[in-house]
């Protein structure tokens, strides 16, 4: 999913070429949970990954009615260390059924006010048949008396976004099982990036899904307003019946087209090695494509469905994609799909700005200027969820960073090279006009990072906690800016080099895989060649913040004094450098665990500027403007800053007030 944040002006930062201090040896809870047995996640014969949730599915649309009929076959084969005597089945849009469910109370949550739903968007996914069946898959026994709905997260008794089904007999390790179903839906108006606004459709988690089940249980949560999906990987054919004449865009890669009675037509579409399906119809669509070729790297084929609304922009939306293909193929590895399917949403569709295997939803406006990374920035992070979701398929329900903090890191590196400058870019008239400051470049580190977002959350909550368990507006803050910042602060401290063969070695084991925290956190050791067990203790397993400050400087005859204090509770190595009035210059390497050092120099001149981490390694210090003294205050900087503010406040209101005059 795209964090709204804004791309960046500077280029990477290239390796630090300090002598790093060895790390503090930091005691401190780490917060571990127990780890379990995995799956067996052998890829199968001639496939990228186990291929062990399939689905073969038809469903129609009516859009007149705003309703799916569905039906079809789903084979499972059991992955764990033992037997499975139930399934569970996700119905994720029983979310919207009403009020009461956890989705609409947890997103109420932050305004105290009851949860409100209008009967027009109401939206319900309700099971008309579930059987045993055949490896035909013809139906045999009925295992709809034996369905209930559960609720193994917080007990509300009305959520019934997850079904546990009885089995006859368990399901063993590696042995499979067919089941024939069948289902209604209401498509929502478009809330969590999946509905319907006018004649503009996005159907997506819109069938029963079975969960993931690891080692000798099922992992598998109600669904959540603060996080997204965990499923498995396998094999999809889907045919979509819609009116004739309507665009229709999917996961994978068209099949065929068969005309039917009454105006409509049925598309198939089929994907392997995929662990979701999402798709789209509109009869406004207009199609673009374009071929990805880079050397190194396998070719795509991007397939681009505009509004014509956005008519001109379609070059940057495929530069951004190619972009995203390039550098993250070069980087991390290829993208192994023949195809990539980018989706234009609608005008007040709340569909932008998320990722499914091989097709995604981009976002822009109808004024975009150049420079101003829309629709560059959601293009970017989308596309590479390609790679960071669809190929390593983590657990998002309890470790959402695992995804969209690398992306981000990823996408605002990627944006750095491609896509320069960046301007800053405010909307006015309820985003309808643009007005951008070709004075101000937003940068990668700050801004890209969303470094302002993560100082208002930084101890709200503990990343190690289960994503779904966040207080609602700190999802954003923790799981996207502070796992960028920490990547970030990663790549100054280790170098680029090494950070990229520790992303590229954890995606080539864990692609078509599902890896959790520790998983990445072996392989950052085993590449560096250092343990960053302290880091990560820090970083991940606690909300204690980075805060080193100058706490005195004094200047006495040819002896200077300066002393560096710890403000926050999590530990660092810096760097202090003093300037003095010769020019020259004193660096000091400081581990940063005592609560406050004193340095003393005799050099027979007086300091002029002392500078904690100078280079900027730390990027999580919460508050850099206590990281440096100067002998001369620059009263003039300070007044600058804040007149320009204000200058900048003060057109934006005499801009808005001469339109309405």
């Amino acid at each position: 999913m795209w964090a709204a944040v804004a791309a960046i002006a500077s280029v990477a930062i290239p390796a630090h070429s300090r002598q790093t201090p060895a790390p503090p040896a930091i005691e401190s809870p780490r917060n571990v949970p127990p780890v379990t047995p995995r799956q067996s996640d052998t890829p199968a014969a001639g496939g990228l990954s186990p291929r062990n949730a399939n689905y073969d599915l038809d469903v129609a649309l009516d859009p007149s009615t705003r309703t799916l009929t569905g039906s079809g076959v789903i084979r499972w084969r059991n992955l764990g260390t033992g037997p499975a005597d139930s399934l569970r089945l996700h119905l994720y849009w029983n979310a919207w059924r009403d009020a009461s469910s956890t989705w609409m109370r947890e997103e109420a949550l932050p305004s105290g006010s009851p949860a409100t739903l209008l009967a027009a968007d109401a939206a319900s996914i309700d099971l008309t048949s579930l059987a045993m069946a055949s490896a035909d898959g013809s139906a045999g026994r009925d295992l709809m008396p034996a369905l209930s709905f559960v609720q193994p997260d917080d007990g509300n008794r009305a959520d019934q976004t997850l079904a546990a089904v009885a089995l006859p007999a368990p399901v063993g390790p590696g042995a499979e099982i067919t089941l024939r179903v069948g289902w209604t839906a209401r498509v929502p108006r478009t809330v969590a990036r999946t509905g319907a606004v006018g004649d503009y459709f996005f159907i997506a988690h819109w069938f029963p899904k079975i969960a993931v089940f690891e080692g000798d249980q099922w992992v598998a949560h109600q669904f959540h307003a603060n996080t997204e999906f965990y499923s498995d990987y396998g094999v999809y054919n889907v045919r979509m019946t819609v009116p004739t004449g309507w665009i229709v865009g999917a996961t994978g890669t068209e099949v065929s087209q068969r005309a039917g009675s009454s105006g409509t037509t049925t598309h198939h579409y089929a994907q392997a090695d995929v662990h979701d399906f999402a798709w789209t119809t509109s009869p406004d669509y207009i199609e673009h494509r374009q071929r990805f070729d880079h050397p190194g790297l396998p070719a795509v084929d991007i397939r681009l469905l505009m509004q014509p609304e956005h008519a001109g922009q379609e070059d940057r939306h495929m530069a951004a994609t190619v972009a995203a293909l390039r550098y993250y193929g070069e980087w991390y590895g290829a993208y192994p799909y023949p195809q990539i399917t980018v989706i234009d949403p609608a005008y007040q569709s709340g569909a932008g700005g998320m990722e499914y295997p091989t097709l995604f939803t981009a976002g822009t406006r109808w004024l975009a200027p150049r420079h101003s990374n829309t629709p560059e920035a959601v293009t970017v992070h989308e596309a590479g969820h390609q790679f960071w979701y669809a190929m390593v398929g983590n657990n998002e329900f309890d470790h959402a960073w695992m995804d969209e903090g690398f992306n981000t890191f990823s996408e605002e590196r990627v944006q750095s090279l491609a896509f320069q400058p960046n301007y800053r870019v405010e909307r006015f008239f309820g985003g309808f006009v643009p007005w951008q400051y070709r004075d101000i470049a937003l940068r990668r580190d700050t801004d890209g990072n969303g470094l302002n977002g993560y100082r208002s959350s930084a101890e709200r909550d503990d990343p190690s906690t289960s994503s779904f368990r966040y207080w609602p507006g700190t999802h954003a803050n923790i799981t996207y800016s502070k796992t960028a910042l920490w990547l970030h602060t990663l790549e100054r401290h280790l170098g680029w080099e090494v950070l990229q063969r520790i992303l590229s070695t954890y995606f080539e084991r864990w692609r078509f895989r599902h890896p959790r925290p520790e998983d990445f956190f072996s392989v950052a050791n085993e590449v560096s060649g250092t343990d960053l067990t302290w880091f990560f203790d820090q970083v991940h397993r606690s909300s204690n913040t980075f805060d080193y400050a100058i706490e005195t400087v004094s200047n006495h005859s040819d002896r200077t004094t300066v002393v560096v204090r710890r403000l926050g509770e999590a530990i660092f190595p810096i760097d202090v450098v003093t300037t003095f009035d010769d020019g020259q210059q004193v660096r000091e390497q400081w581990d940063g665990r005592d609560r406050w050092r004193q340095f003393t120099y005799t050099r027979g001149v007086e300091a002029t500027t002392v500078q904690i981490d100078p280079d900027r390694v730390l990027l999580l210090d919460v508050n850099y403007t206590n990281n440096s003294w100067t002998r001369t205050p620059q009263a003039d900087a300070a007044a600058d800053k804040w007149s320009l503010k204000w200058m900048v406040w003060c057109q934006d209101l005499l801009l808005t007030w001469a339109f309405l005059v």
